[in-house]
C-alpha cells in the first residue's frame, strides 16, 4: 500500500498499447487502475521528442508503469485520450512516497 492511496480518487480504464497489426494499433483487454486525474493543459514532449499539448495527466501508483506504453488509451468517464509520455518520480534516500506522473492528450 502506497502512502499515496488516499488521494487516488479516481478510476480510469487503460488499454495498454501492444503493437500494430493489419487493421491497425493493437490494445490489451481493458484493466482499471486507481489514480489522481487532473485537468491540466501544458506543452510537453512525446516519444519522438516533438512538442505536442497534453490536455491532463494522472497519478498513480509505481507498480502499474507496464500498463501505461505511449499511445495506450486511457478512458474516464466516456472520454478517451492517450498516453504521451510516463514519468517515474522517485525520492531515492528521502524515504517519500514514489509515483508516476502520465502526460495524456
Amino acid at each position: 500500500m502506497s502512502e499515496l492511496d488516499d488521494f487516488y480518487v479516481h478510476t480510469v480504464s487503460v488499454e495498454t498499447k501492444t503493437g500494430t497489426g493489419a487493421y491497425g494499433d493493437v490494445y490489451a483487454a481493458p484493466v482499471d487502475v486507481q489514480c489522481w486525474l487532473e485537468p491540466n493543459r501544458r506543452l510537453v514532449r512525446n516519444k519522438d521528442g516533438q512538442e505536442v499539448l497534453s490536455s491532463s495527466f494522472l497519478s498513480c501508483d509505481v507498480a502499474e508503469k507496464a500498463k501505461f506504453t505511449p499511445d495506450s488509451k486511457v478512458t474516464h468517464d466516456g472520454k478517451t485520450a492517450y498516453v504521451i509520455g510516463v514519468n517515474t518520480l522517485t525520492s531515492g534516500t528521502l524515504d517519500l512516497p514514489d509515483h508516476l506522473e502520465i502526460d495524456l492528450t
